[in-house]
């Protein structure tokens, strides 16, 4: 938009403080290459459009706003004689897009001293030439030093998951390999047992009878239901007594084994009815082997199908193998990322799920929600930890008109109302010294509203802090800035300084 261009008094932009410290001869330098414009209610320039001018308020009131996803959200309104905004970082060069990071519009008439940006950045590098190299300086060095501590952030999710990860990983594959080594051990007992059998004066049909009283018995224990710890206990008492009036050496130490795998008395008694009293204690003895072994292999199948479900979960968190941009349930991506989280979450904090099954999946770039939700979680528990005590942390999720709620309530101190519009800032935090970037939040948000178009919003009081990410679900398709992957730089909103 161009406004009514008015003549340019040096006197008048001497009085900007911007200007207040120029020479004469600057001033009409100024003025020379410049103009004064006034502009009517209504905008001035557009965001993403190339940023030609420099602008400084002479007289009016402005109002500066972003765009996110399709909405305009002011940033600043302000009436202060000789604030500026525009072509700012024109002095760059060709070194960055020289377009406009923000929209600007007018709520009355306004007039504005403008300079185009070339004549902008001429000045600067020839007036304060020590002055352009530090802001160069501090303008890449920001974004050097923003990129490298996003790496670090990524980096100590990374550490937090590879803990909780092994964590998770070591009790099964324990288990597993103290299962195998003893069921070695009873397959070599069995191996010994059966050998003594064959060797007895037993007859082929005997043979036969324990050979079809070991399959009925594999049976018996895959269909073997858990029993109270009293049930249990009742059990064992009559099958060791059972076994003591029948002759069987060491009754006590067999029947606990029988009992979880789901026999009883009348199962004993099958035995009896089928074998000779002289060979009972051998087939007895033969069974258990059989039972053992038979419980080892349920728990290396265990054990092996929760290493497979934690690696399942490591895939779907990393999202390997997987488009970068596709629709997703959600509640996928929440359980992988509370499930190699739960090393860091402990037993101290409870997690309860409240997750609304009936809606839709949403499109999005699934790892690097994950990448949120870690971010979230990981705050959450920090908040509940430094009250020194236990708490709870709920994970719901539900559907807001067209859009999807993903929420996370702590039970934490909440967040103090002084810091409360800081929190989403770059390189805030509360943490110590050496425990968080001060990215986290700012890499969550800009996940959440820049590439996925949805808000990321907080509630907090003492004991009930909500952090509420709100997804869109339906969205268009991922435009080449999405794609980049800005959500590990940090770009600060420009506003009229």
């Amino acid at each position: 938009m161009s406004g009514q261009v008015m003549p340019c008094s040096p006197q008048e932009i001497s009085s900007l403080f911007l200007f207040e410290k120029l020479t004469p001869e600057q001033l009409g330098r100024l003025c020379g290459e410049g103009r004064v414009e006034r502009f009517e209610v209504g905008p001035v320039y557009t965001e993403g459009s190339p940023a030609t001018c420099f602008y400084v308020m002479i007289e009016g009131t402005v109002v500066l706003s972003r765009r996110v996803g399709g909405d305009d959200v002011e940033v600043s309104r302000t009436s202060q004689r000789g604030v500026y905004a525009g072509a700012m970082q024109a002095y760059l060069g060709d070194q960055v897009p020289q377009t406009y990071t923000n929209s600007m519009r007018v709520t009355e008439p306004t007039r504005f001293f403008v300079l185009p940006a070339q004549s902008f950045a001429d000045i600067m590098r020839e007036w304060f030439p020590m002055a352009a190299h530090l802001l160069e300086g501090l303008f890449f060095g920001s974004k050097n030093t923003q990129r490298a501590i996003g790496q670090r952030e990524r980096l100590l999710a990374l550490g937090s998951l590879s803990a909780g990860l092994t964590h998770e990983l070591n009790n099964p594959a324990a288990a597993a390999v103290r299962a195998t080594a003893t069921l070695r051990e009873r397959v070599g007992k069995m191996r010994h047992k059966l050998a003594h059998i064959s060797q007895g004066q037993y007859s082929r049909e005997t043979i036969a009878d324990l050979i079809e009283i070991q399959e009925r018995t594999v049976e018996r224990v895959a269909k073997a239901t858990a029993l109270s710890p009293l049930e249990a206990s009742d059990r064992e008492d009559e099958l060791a007594d059972w076994l003591d009036d029948h002759g069987i050496a060491e009754g006590w130490r067999l029947a606990p084994t029988f009992v979880q795998a789901g026999l009883d008395t009348d199962w004993l008694e099958q035995v009896a009815a089928t074998v000779a009293e002289e060979i009972l204690p051998s087939a007895i003895g033969w069974l258990n082997y059989t039972v053992e072994t038979e419980l080892l292999m349920d728990e290396i199948d265990d054990s092996t199908t929760r290493i497979s479900h934690l690696v399942d979960a490591a895939k779907q968190y990393s999202q390997l193998d997987r488009a970068p941009y596709r629709v997703v349930d959600v509640h996928e991506l929440l359980d992988s990322t509370l499930l190699m989280l739960s090393g860091k979450i402990g037993s101290r904090v409870r997690v309860v799920k409240e997750y609304d099954r009936s809606v839709p999946d949403v499109p999005a770039y699934p790892a690097e929600l994950n990448q949120v939700w870690t971010n979230l979680i990981d705050n959450a528990v920090f908040a509940i930890g430094s009250t020194g005590g236990e708490g709870t942390l709920t994970v719901r999720t539900a559907r807001e008109g067209d859009r999807l709620l993903v929420e996370f309530r702590d039970t934490g101190p909440g967040i103090p109302a002084d810091i409360r519009s800081r929190i989403f800032d770059p390189f805030f935090t509360t943490k110590p010294v050496g425990e968080g970037t001060g990215l986290g939040l700012d890499i969550s948000w800009r996940i959440v509203v820049n590439k996925h178009h949805g808000s990321l919003q907080v509630e907090s009081a003492p004991g009930d802090t909500r952090f509420q990410v709100l997804l869109p679900l339906t969205a268009p398709a991922p435009d080449a800035e999405a794609e980049t992957g800005t959500e590990t730089e940090t770009e600060t909103a420009e506003e009229p300084a």
